[in-house]
């Protein structure tokens, strides 16, 4: 198991949120920490980077039961596996097969559930991977948390360094060059808006669980569109 958490003391109380990814060039990874980075931002939140590894697979089945105990105490869990073939990876499916035992008892009912994928085409077919997802968070009869931007790079303005550049809204998606790594994993829009899809999730699992209020950050498409050029701006500088 490798897990990754940061733990910060705040006045307001505590929600913990996972997220649990597999990856297999690093570009995943990548995104997986900007989303944990947009989760630790919310006061209280208690954020855990959970990868799902292939030597923990063994004749086809995953296990790890520190990670399955983890999830169990998690308010809110965002899964993320990069878009193979049209599919999650088989080393992630393995992780969703083992959930079996959770589904049988319903220990992760009315959890929060969000998910991001990458590929290296700009489609890749990724949409399918993001409902495999959402049906997996379904059975296992989770609260579903999906992407709350506008689109990007949509317009002849746009660029690929907007926010949600590629319209996805079930859950994240992200794009990686198959020649580059991890280094270069993503674009600035795509990790900025992993940033704040992970801060959404913290944000309503505060609301969900501790009843803490919650304001919805609404914006139309041409405010959308000042915020990506402000992000361009700021990064110009």
């Amino acid at each position: 198991m490798t897990v990754n958490s940061v733990d910060r003391e705040h006045d307001a109380p505590t929600v913990t949120v996972t997220v649990v990814y597999h990856s297999v060039h690093g570009h995943t990874r990548v995104l997986a920490e900007h989303l944990a980075d947009g989760a630790r931002v919310v006061p209280g939140a208690q954020v855990h980077v959970v990868e799902i590894r292939a030597e923990d697979v063994t004749a086809g089945r995953w296990r790890d039961p520190e990670v399955m105990a983890l999830l169990g105490r998690s308010d809110a869990i965002v899964f993320g596996s990069p878009t193979l073939m049209g599919s999650v990876s088989a080393v992630f499916k393995a992780f969703m097969e083992a959930a079996f035992t959770p589904f049988t008892t319903q220990a992760w009912k009315d959890k929060l559930a969000g998910a991001f994928t990458m590929s290296a085409s700009q489609s890749g077919d990724k949409l399918t991977v993001l409902e495999q997802l959402a049906v997996f968070g379904a059975q296992m009869g989770m609260q579903w948390v999906g992407v709350g931007d506008m689109p990007g790079n949509n317009w002849s303005g746009g660029t690929r360094d907007d926010v949600n550049r590629l319209g996805s809204w079930l859950g994240l998606m992200s794009q990686s060059h198959a020649d580059l790594g991890p280094e270069q994993a993503g674009s600035r829009g795509d990790l900025i808006t992993a940033e704040r899809y992970g801060e959404r999730i913290a944000r309503l699992a505060q609301r969900w669980v501790n009843a803490v209020p919650y304001e919805t950050p609404r914006m139309t498409e041409h405010e959308a569109r000042d915020l990506s050029a402000a992000l361009r701006a700021t990064a110009a500088a």
